[in-house]
């Protein structure tokens, strides 16, 4: 291991120069954030990582005030909820993973949304044509919507591993809420991308379609209905939102839309109703899953269970990568056995991989046995695509999939934050309400958009396969991609890194972690490097700068050709360093661009004033 870091640090270049993330501007009484919106910052004792300036102030400034990485996270992931609503919420759910440094264990929270007792095994099929419904019309829906597990997390979080009360870390969204904030390009653009079903619903038209127009840049948008919502989180705890009359009112708006009486634009689709309940919500339960586990040239590799997807598909791809030295390896073949990894562990996620996978089977595709028989890529010569899954053993394997599985996922938002604290805690957390704008529906009052997470259920089973294990039923949660993970080195932290994305999560937390370990990239490299996904798909998908760079050789391996996408996933890391140095990365244009903090640049504690901490690394450093 550390002959290994020896040779791949003597390969590290610096670091290239940091593109600034656009500024947001503030206007009227909006809360400017007292950060800058760089992406990458260095120093010490504690860091933060969001996409969002005003969130990762939050956090910082709970770090400095002596909160652990657990309260700084909860505080950053509320604000979220303000300043980032259509990509997370309270009306959504996600994966906490929490590295407590005394213990040097990983701990996990599963808060994924779960289907309602109503949820059928054809809920998204037509009875009228017997033909599951398109995308868009279950997604605009109350079909859609699962039982939201945020604010469980956050409670549960806080009362675990956390130094504050859920009321204080609230209390920053609060004002944000309140004061409001200036609207940059990316949230007036999302408003744009969504317009047309936002206008389907009166209060969520009303809340970010005022006067039937998107918000223009440098605006100040305030959600008064969430302050109050929060407030009333405070003052009655998680109860007034599982049993209480936030709760009543999400059943109500599941159960009866609340739809525009003359929206500008007809909705094409019938707005169907949800069965969610009060009793749904009130029965809801998070689950503490151990994490998944598995070793890449001698880091450990934690992530998270099911039914997240990405903790084993990230592992079962780094495993077979390890069969290869790709650090001497030439770029072009290196990404190629990265891609052909990638398809592989996706055909067998596809095929094998569910809420109520069997943990023989994690283990199974976690295990070096199994990736010795999946290990069939050549540096010179790209496996066809797509690829059958692998045969495990029985029982499990005793029928195999005839056919090659291919991930239908559709790409979705989401938002990822990192955070270390001073005691060498770590929390990397994924949350989402799914699509960008969730399933377009603000609860009456309350100024939080409802999830469409259901929707990550396939919709029915596919012809000739094995049975789906990510079918709908009462109770189940939808398989997830979403890869929160942390990287130990002999039991202290080395990495963490988490991105938003759908399906493609997985494909960038394994592009930055080659990237990092293989290929020699400091971490801001890493993140900021161009990005393709490889799903299982023979049209995969590439930034235009990975296109442009690698497609005529890989296209010469036998990799298929690539389809253009303007972006893959808005990540955020932390690397420890030496001397407790850390490197806070957030991306430096995808998502337009992310925000990291320091609570010091200096190793002598002298953190100067409120506003100050930020630095921005021009060397990688070393790993510790």
């Amino acid at each position: 291991m550390r002959a290994y870091r020896a040779g791949l640090m003597a390969a590290v270049a610096a670091a290239g120069l940091v593109v600034p993330a656009t500024p947001v501007v503030a206007a009227g009484h909006a809360v400017p954030p007292p950060v800058s919106s760089r992406s990458t910052a260095a120093g010490y004792g504690g860091a933060v990582a969001t996409v969002d300036a005003t969130a990762t102030a939050v956090g910082r400034d709970v770090l400095r005030s002596g909160g652990n990485a657990v309260d700084a996270a909860v505080a950053a992931a509320a604000t979220l909820g303000v300043t980032e609503p259509f990509s997370a919420g309270i009306g959504g759910g996600g994966f906490f993973v929490y590295y407590d440094a005394r213990s040097k264990r990983v701990h996990t929270i599963d808060g994924r949304e779960s289907a309602p007792a109503s949820t059928r095994r054809d809920t998204f099929v037509d009875p009228a044509t017997g033909q599951p419904y398109a995308f868009e019309e279950a997604r605009i829906s109350g079909l859609s919507v699962g039982v939201p597990g945020t604010l469980l997390t956050w409670e549960a979080a806080l009362r675990k591993w956390g130094t504050r009360s859920l009321a204080a870390s609230l209390r920053p969204a609060i004002r944000a809420a309140d004061k409001g904030f200036a609207v940059d390009a990316t949230f007036r653009q999302q408003v744009l991308e969504n317009a047309a079903v936002f206008a389907q619903f009166a209060p969520t038209a009303q809340l970010f379609l005022p006067d039937g127009r998107a918000p223009e840049v440098g605006s100040t948008h305030r959600n008064p209905d969430l302050a109050d919502t929060y407030r009333l989180i405070s003052r009655r705890g998680v109860e007034a939102f599982y049993e209480g009359p936030i709760g009543a009112d999400i059943a109500a708006a599941v159960q009866d839309p609340p739809v525009a009486d003359s929206p500008p634009r007809p909705w094409p689709y019938l707005i169907r109703p949800g069965g969610l309940t009060t009793t749904d919500l009130a029965g809801y339960e998070l689950r503490f899953p151990a994490p998944t586990h598995s070793s890449y040239r001698g880091y450990d590799i934690y992530g998270m269970s099911t039914p997240s997807s990405g903790g084993t598909a990230v592992g079962e791809a780094l495993n077979i990568m390890e069969r290869f030295d790709l650090r001497h390896t030439p770029p072009a073949k290196a990404l190629s056995v990265h891609l052909d990894a990638s398809a592989l562990a996706f055909a067998d996620r596809d095929a094998y991989v569910g809420d109520d996978t069997h943990p023989r089977v994690l283990r199974e595709l976690l295990s070096d046995r199994y990736a010795a028989t999946r290990a069939v890529v050549q540096p010179d010569s790209a496996l066809p695509k797509p690829t059958a899954p692998g045969e495990l053993s029985d029982p499990y394997g005793s029928v195999r999939p005839p056919t090659a599985a291919t991930s239908g996922e559709k790409a979705k938002s989401t938002t990822n934050l990192t955070v270390a604290d001073r005691w060498g805690n770590v929390v990397e957390y994924t949350l989402t309400i799914e699509q960008t704008g969730g399933n377009a529906m603000v609860v009456p009052g309350r100024g939080f958009l409802l999830n469409n997470e259901l929707t990550d259920f396939s919709f029915a089973q596919r012809a000739g396969a094995l049975p789906d294990p990510n079918l709908p039923a009462p109770g189940k949660r939808p398989r997830s991609s979403m890869s929160p993970t942390v990287v130990l080195d002999d039991g202290e932290p080395f990495l963490a890194v988490g991105s938003p994305g759908g399906a493609t999560i997985i494909t960038t937390v394994l592009q930055i972690l080659f990237n990092r370990i293989d290929r020699g990239m400091s971490l801001s490299e890493a993140v900021a490097a161009p990005r393709a996904s490889q799903r299982n798909s023979d049209t995969p998908v590439a930034e235009p700068a990975f296109i442009a760079e690698y497609e005529s050789e890989l296209v010469a391996l036998g990799q298929p050709a690539f389809r253009p996408i303007a972006e893959l996933g808005a990540a955020t890391a932390i690397e420890f360093q030496d001397q407790r140095r850390l490197v806070a990365v957030a991306e430096p244009i995808r998502r337009g661009g992310g925000s990291a903090a320091v609570l010091c640049p200096a190793p002598n504690g002298a953190c100067g004033a409120v506003d100050g901490g930020i630095t921005v690394t021009s060397s990688p450093g070393a790993p510790r």
